[in-house]
C-alpha cells in the first residue's frame, strides 16, 4: 500500500451525497485537483460546463493523483442550467455578495440542509464558478442558496479545489458522523496497581543508590510527587516494563557488547592491569563487589575485547556457545566465559607487568582445578588478525573452519 494514504486495496467509501458542478474552470490541473478532494470525501459525481481546456484533459488526470473513478465518469454540459436540469436543490458557492433575495449558509448549514434531501433520493449540486470571477449573477440566479465561507474579507478568494474541498470535507464529516477512519491502538492493558508499585519500588531502591533524594526530610515529598507522574500517564503494562527495562539498563549497564562507556581503551587497559596487580579476588560471600566490578568493566571494554566479542557473536559458529562478557566465576572474573562449556577465553594485555602475569597465572591455575578449559589470546594478536584468533578459538573447541577459509 502507498505511505500517502491512498489504498487501492480496499473500498471506495460509497456515501451518498451531492453532485459536484463546476462552471467553466480555466485549467485542466483545477478540475484534477477538485476530482481528487471530491474521492478524499467519498463523492463521485462530477459536472463540468463548458472546460475551458477542452475535455478529456491530461493534466487533470495526473493532478487527480488516482481519482480517476471520478474522471471517467466525469459528465460535460453546455450550460449551467443543463448541468443541474435534474437537481432539486442547488447550492452555489461564491466569495461575493450578489445581492440577490437568498438565504446565505454556512458549509456546515449547507451539509444539514442537503442531507435531508439526498436520503430521500432527490439530486442535491454543489455549484462552483470560473477560477478568476468565479459565478456570474445570471449563474447564482439558479441556485436556492448561497453557500460562502467565513474567510479574511480583505483576500475571499480561494483556490476552485479548495472550495470544493471544503464543501465536500463538510458533507462527509457530516454523513459520517465525524467518525475517524482509525482511532490510537491499545496493544496492552492498563497497568494494574501492583505492577505500578513493583515498579515505582525499583525506580526509588535505584535512586536511593544514587543518592537522588536529597535533603533527607524532603524524600516522602520527592516520592509522592515522582509517583504522581506516573500515575497521571495512565501507563499500559508494556509501557511500565519498557520503563523498567530503561531503569535497569541505566543501573546495570549493558549486557552485550559495550558501545561505549566512561573509559576509552586506553584506560580500560590500564584499570584491568590495576585490578589484576591487585589481584581484586574476594572471597565468595563477597560476591556483590565482585559483580559490581564486573559491570564497570562491561560497560568500558579495550580496544581487543570489543573486537574478538565481536567477531564471536557475528560468527555462527559460535552462537550456541553461550559466550558472556566479564562475568564472575566465583572470587573472579572471566573475560569470556562459556558455562555450558566450562571454557574460558583469556586476554592477556599486549605489555603486562610480572605481577599481572603472575596474578593471571594464579587465575588460570584456579579455573584449572575447577574443570575450566582456559584459551589464551593476546590482545596485540586480536588487532593484527582477530580473524585468525577466532579460527585458532573454533579449532580448540573444534568447529569446522568457517565457509570461504
Amino acid at each position: 500500500m502507498p505511505g500517502a494514504g491512498t489504498d487501492r486495496t480496499r473500498n471506495w467509501t460509497h456515501v451518498a451525497g451531492p453532485l459536484v458542478v463546476l462552471v467553466e474552470p480555466q485549467l485542466g490541473e483545477n478540475i484534477g485537483a477538485a476530482a481528487r478532494v471530491m474521492a478524499n470525501f467519498g463523492l463521485s459525481r462530477l459536472r463540468i460546463v463548458r472546460p475551458k481546456q477542452g475535455w478529456p484533459n491530461d493534466k487533470a488526470r495526473v493532478m487527480a493523483a488516482g481519482a480517476d473513478r471520478v474522471l471517467d465518469d466525469a459528465v460535460i454540459h453546455p450550460t449551467l442550467a443543463a448541468a443541474i436540469g435534474d437537481c432539486e436543490f442547488v447550492l452555489a458557492a461564491t466569495a461575493r455578495a450578489h445581492d440577490q433575495a437568498k438565504p446565505v449558509v454556512s458549509p456546515q448549514e449547507a451539509a444539514r440542509l442537503a442531507a435531508p434531501l439526498v436520503a430521500s433520493g432527490c439530486n442535491v449540486a454543489l455549484v462552483f464558478g470560473r477560477e478568476r470571477n468565479g459565478l456570474e449573477n445570471d449563474e447564482v440566479a439558479l441556485a436556492d442558496h448561497i453557500v460562502t465561507l467565513p474567510v479574511n474579507p480583505a483576500f475571499a478568494s480561494l483556490n476552485l479545489a479548495q472550495a470544493v474541498a471544503i464543501l465536500c470535507y463538510e458533507w462527509f464529516k457530516l454523513a459520517t458522523l465525524d467518525r475517524l477512519p482509525f482511532v490510537m491502538l491499545e496493544k496492552s492493558a492498563p497497568a494494574p496497581k501492583q505492577q505500578l508499585l513493583a515498579y515505582f519500588e525499583d525506580l526509588e531502591r535505584e535512586l536511593e543508590r544514587v543518592e537522588y533524594f536529597r535533603p533527607p526530610d524532603k524524600r516522602a515529598t520527592m516520592v509522592i510527587n515522582m509517583r504522581n507522574i506516573f500515575t497521571r500517564m495512565r501507563p499500559t503494562q508494556q509501557d511500565v516494563q519498557t520503563l523498567h527495562g530503561v531503569i535497569m539498563a541505566i543501573a546495570q549497564g549493558r549486557k552485550g557488547p559495550a558501545r561505549g562507556g566512561v573509559l576509552d581503551s586506553a584506560e580500560a587497559t590500564r584499570l584491568r592491569a590495576l585490578i589484576a596487580e591487585h589481584e581484586a579476588g574476594r572471597t565468595p560471600s563477597e560476591r556483590g563487589p565482585v559483580r559490581g566490578l564486573a559491570r564497570l568493566l562491561r560497560r568500558n571494554p579495550t580496544d581487543a575485547e570489543r573486537a574478538l566479542w565481536d567477531a564471536l557473536v557475528k560468527d555462527r559458529r559460535f552462537a550456541g556457545a553461550g559466550f558472556k562478557r566479564q562475568t564472575p566465576i566465583g572470587p573472579h572474573i572471566a573475560d569470556i566465559v562459556s558455562f555450558s562449556a566450562r571454557v574460558v577465553i583469556d586476554i592477556e594485555p599486549a605489555d603486562e607487568s610480572p605481577d599481572g602475569a603472575n596474578a593471571r597465572a594464579r587465575l588460570r591455575a584456579w579455573l584449572d582445578a575447577r574443570g575450566y578449559r582456559v584459551i589464551p589470546v593476546n590482545a596485540h594478536d586480536i588487532g593484527a588478525d582477530r580473524h585468525a584468533v577466532t579460527e585458532r578459538i573454533a579449532a580448540e573447541l573444534g568447529f569446522a573452519r568457517a565457509p570461504g577459509h
